[in-house]
């Protein structure tokens, strides 16, 4: 049809799976795990392995990939003139986004009462066994976030005059019971700002140092009050650059108000020995362990961010004794090079021989490359900041060897060995690090539980919204 490509489908998530065109509703395949596959397909708008979705949808003896291509071939039929919104290769399929429209994108509008029963209705219903461990996983880390947005909105229709007073009473009410579930708490927009704490500004802190079993300087420190918390390296890290941030330091004054926070630089960067003959993930748990034991502490909650999950995903599996919680924020189990295609591959060695030669230049174009991908809608103040951290956090050449380290790891096998109580908080459009790793960590770490933030940080910036829901999750957790 003339103009096919033009269309738009208008797609359901809240309440029963729907799809139309122009008003005119698609037939829908009869099959839940079709169905299933689309939905992942829709939310995950980034080209998909065909042999991941398999693991996910079709771990079936005879011949998966037949079974992938028949559910593809259903999708396609179902979106009729607009067949061509599904694309994909022999090895891998996607969906585009932008030919797709959602009811829960209303949800960030002002409240009216025409969206009013939409936003009452539970989130992709009727899903539930349709694929995968990791499946369901994510399947309750999609409804956990799509929730969130319902409890906003209804939230602010509890407070609309375009309601009724029953309709806001019925508002105040769901937003009530998913806060009760989802362990958030309803409050005035106005005093949302004040659970932030602000970065801590010029504070005076007592670093110290201690020497790992190769000898090499690590540098650590703890500050404020309280039952101890460890927070494990992660690079970059500078100890006192760390703690005036105006990215992260607002993270680091939240976890300080109710604990002593250890914290340190790892080897080959920031405050801690540079010039370093071994820069490996062993190396990078021995520093942990160092700390703990110069530190003298007993049983205590643990924090990964980024790599530093895996490393306290290591120390926890092989240190039960000593790691009451663990907390993973934009973690991976294992590095690019266990799963990248050969064209994401490439790209991630391009970068790498990029960084290598420009990382100390004065020009930040190559640092640039780093921070975008970290702090998408960062400002050009906070991304000039960001640039000069990390010139002055590590050398171009410990920079690499970070790089080509990271895309090496693989703690996988760690994972079942976990018995503490874990968290997993991920941002859900993370360009850094795909919310699919979180997903895996979640699924495969016994009894883990998965938060997920409306952010495309790495770690969510102090000002945005997803910054006080990590915050508040970590706190409660921790309890």
């Amino acid at each position: 049809m003339a103009g096919a490509s033009h269309r738009h489908i208008a797609v359901t998530l809240l309440g029963p799976l729907t799809l139309t065109c122009d008003g005119e509703p698609l037939g829908l395949p009869a099959s839940r795990k079709t169905r299933a596959l689309f939905v992942y397909l829709l939310r995950e708008p980034r080209p998909q392995r065909r042999e991941r979705l398999c693991e996910i949808f079709f771990d079936i003896p005879d011949d998966p990939r037949a079974a992938l291509r028949w559910s593809l071939s259903k999708i396609r039929s179902t979106l009729g003139d607009c067949a061509d919104a599904l694309q994909g290769d022999r090895d891998s399929a996607t969906l585009d986004a932008g030919r797709f429209t959602l009811d829960i994108d209303r949800l960030a509008h002002a409240p009216d009462r025409a969206m009013l029963p939409v936003a009452l209705e539970t989130p992709l219903p009727g899903l539930d066994g349709a694929g995968s461990g990791f499946f369901e996983s994510w399947l309750a880390a999609e409804r956990a976030a799509i929730d969130t947005l319902r409890a906003d909105w209804l939230r602010r229709a509890a407070r609309s005059d375009a309601l009724t007073p029953a309709e806001r009473d019925r508002c105040r009410a769901e937003a009530d019971r998913i806060g009760e579930e989802t362990g958030e708490q309803a409050e005035e927009e106005t005093e949302a700002a004040a659970l932030i704490p602000p970065p801590p500004g010029a504070v005076e802190q007592d670093v110290r140092f201690c020497l790992a079993s190769d000898g090499t300087r690590i540098a650590y420190t703890v500050t404020g009050e309280g039952p101890p918390l460890v927070k494990a390296a992660n690079w970059l890290n500078h100890l006192e650059l760390d703690w005036t941030s105006p990215l992260w330091g607002h993270l680091l004054a939240g976890l300080s108000q109710a604990h002593s926070l250890v914290r340190y630089d790892e080897r080959g960067n920031g405050l801690s020995d540079w010039d370093v003959e071994e820069l490996s993930f062993d190396s990078f748990l021995d520093d942990l362990e160092t700390v703990v034991e110069t530190v003298g502490l007993g049983k205590f909650p643990l924090i990964g961010l980024s790599q530093g999950c895996a490393v306290s995903i290591c120390y926890a599996a092989r240190h039960p004794e000593r790691v009451s919680r663990l907390v993973l924020i934009g973690g991976y189990s294992c590095g690019w090079r266990h799963f990248a295609s050969p064209e994401e591959a490439a790209q991630r060695e391009a970068v790498i021989t990029l960084a290598q030669h420009g990382w100390g230049q004065d020009n930040p174009v190559y640092r640039q490359l780093f921070s975008q991908t970290f702090f998408p809608q960062a400002t050009a103040e906070e991304l000039d900041w960001f640039n000069d951290f990390q010139r002055r956090t590590a050398c171009p050449e410990n920079a690499v060897r970070f790089l080509r380290t990271f895309a090496d790891i693989d703690v996988r096998s760690e994972l079942p060995k976990v018995k503490c109580p874990t968290l997993v908080v991920h941002s859900r459009n993370d360009q850094r690090v795909p919310i699919e790793q979180a997903i895996e960590l979640a699924a495969t770490i016994p009894g883990a539980s998965l938060v997920t933030l409306d952010s495309d940080s790495h770690v969510p910036l102090g000002r945005e919204p997803a910054s006080k829901r990590l915050i508040e999750a970590v706190g409660s957790f921790l309890g």
